[in-house]
This record gives C-alpha cells, sequence and structure tokens, in this order.
C-alpha cells in the first residue's frame, strides 16, 4: 500500500513543481521540456521514497532528508539552489506528515 501512496503523493508533486515552471524562459522548447520531465522524475522519486523509507526519527524529518537528498544534484547541475532546494525541502516536509497519518 506504502508504493501506491508513494506513487500518488509523487505524481501530485511531479506535477506542481512542473506547474510552478511553466513561467521560466529558456533557450528552446526542447531543452524546457527536458528540464520539466527532469523536474517530475525528482519530485516523483521524493514522493516515492518517502512513503517507502523508514527513519528512526520523525517522518517529517525524513521527508526533509529526502527532500534536500534528492534535490541536491538538480540544484548542483544548475546552480539554481534557492528554487530547488525550497521546493524539495517543501514538498518533502508536506509528503513527510502526510504519510505519518496514512
Amino acid at each position: 500500500m506504502n508504493i501506491i501512496y508513494g506513487v500518488i503523493a509523487g505524481v501530485i508533486f511531479g506535477i506542481i513543481d512542473v506547474l510552478l515552471m511553466i513561467p521560466i524562459k529558456f533557450d528552446s522548447t526542447e531543452k524546457k521540456k527536458i528540464a520539466m520531465l527532469g523536474a517530475f522524475l525528482s519530485r516523483f522519486a521524493i514522493g516515492v521514497l518517502i512513503f517507502n523509507t523508514s527513519f528512526p526519527f520523525p517522518s517529517w524529518l525524513g521527508g526533509l532528508v529526502i527532500g534536500l537528498l534528492v534535490s541536491a544534484p538538480d540544484a548542483i547541475i544548475t546552480k539554481s539552489y534557492i528554487p530547488i532546494f525550497t521546493t524539495g525541502v517543501i514538498g518533502g516536509i508536506t509528503i513527510g506528515i502526510i504519510s505519518s497519518f496514512v
């Protein structure tokens, strides 16, 4: 059941992150599509991992850790630290809290 909840959370988080990227300008449509796909997959992974990982501390903190770890490569590659880490942390904590009630 955790896999299903993780997939649902990941899809929702991925869609939200892609919607946040719509106003961002890119050099080409192709680059924007690739960036959006990468962002979706990164956020999808956060949702799946939070629901299927167990830590010896509160679930919101586990969500924070996973959100930071999964966001780090994208933030480093793009040098867009603040927006990527911010959405990763907010989404990770939110999904972590939700996972504690399911």
